[in-house]
């Protein structure tokens, strides 16, 4: 996020970087100065006007009210308010006027979910989407810097021969891939993969919207991809298609070739290609997209809300 708010500009006259206590007293450069962090209490954010949140559910639930009660309006990343009705839910591409309707907390969403409706919703205003079939391949960097570690150990361990552990994944995900991301439900289905539905309604404006969906791990550093049929109420035409994603902001289309988590990586505009008419769909369009669940999964849909604030 600090990286971004960097690049793009973002005006700042005053910034304050929070943790917990075991990280206070390190510092983190911004703009060629050293900014110490700071351990996060009830007293953080006076004088504050907006507050960057990324430290998991547990903390925004507890820390997002007191941030709004000291007059800050909070950008949460994790999933603690996206499917409440009164705290906006926000692609700034695709819904941005919602964050007209905060009321001190506006959420980001599930990052495959966000990488996604990139590409989903210029379709979408095309030719009115009713439901898609999508599986994920996403990147091991979606679980965090651990995960990271994990699969970097176990790909060198593989190759020289040695034994290694799993402790982030269920499984071994080097040279593997994992078809569980977050835990299951009662249904079968796991959270992660009902997080594109029942986001999807809220951002798309659309609750009959339907996903099935089956994420999977892969071994992939970072960006993630999905793979999406989609079916529509109007007939669809490729051109037409591909001249809505071309027009859409934060998202590029692939005439030639496909986009790859390696051309994604660090990478603000998703990207689609294999554009096609599904063969077993009526109204059907299959697409492949890809995008940096770092950035328009996470830091810079953030950053862009700030923006929009």
């Amino acid at each position: 996020m600090l990286r971004v708010m960097e690049r793009r500009n973002f005006p700042v006259s005053k910034l304050r970087l929070l943790a917990s206590a075991r990280s206070a007293g390190k510092t983190l450069a911004f703009r060629g100065d050293e900014i110490q962090i700071e351990t996060l209490g009830m007293n953080s954010f006076e004088d504050i006007d907006v507050a960057l949140f990324s430290a998991g559910s547990g903390i925004s639930k507890e820390f997002g009210p007191v941030a709004v009660r000291s007059g800050a309006v909070v950008v949460d990343n994790s999933s603690a308010f996206r499917m409440l009705e009164s705290v906006p839910l926000v692609v700034p591409e695709i819904n941005g006027d919602d964050i007209k309707n905060h009321q001190g907390i506006i959420a980001n969403p599930n990052c495959t979910t966000a990488i996604t409706l990139m590409a989903l919703h210029p379709l979408h205003k095309k030719f009115r989407v009713k439901r898609i079939f999508a599986s994920t391949y996403q990147a091991v960097s979606g679980a965090g810097a651990r995960a990271l570690e994990e699969l970097r150990q176990q790909v060198d361990a593989l190759a020289k021969g040695k034994k290694f552990t799993h402790e982030v994944f269920p499984h071994q995900i080097a040279f593997n891939v994992i078809p569980q991301v977050d835990s299951f439900i009662d249904t079968g289905y796991t959270k992660e993969e009902m997080k594109m539905q029942n986001e999807g309604r809220r951002i798309m404006h659309l609750p009959t919207f339907k996903a099935s969906v089956t994420c999977v791990r892969v071994p992939v550093y970072r960006a993630h991809s999905v793979a999406v049929s989609a079916e529509f109420e109007r007939p669809v035409c490729l051109n037409e298609a591909a001249e809505a994603i071309r027009k859409a902001p934060g998202i590029r289309i692939m005439d030639e070739g496909y986009p790859m988590p390696l051309d994604c990586a660090g990478e603000d505009d998703c990207a689609v290609g294999r554009l096609r008419l599904d063969c077993a769909l009526e109204n059907g369009l299959a697409f492949w997209v890809c995008g940096d669940q770092l950035l328009k999964g996470a830091a810079l849909n953030a950053v862009q809300i700030a923006e929009l604030l």
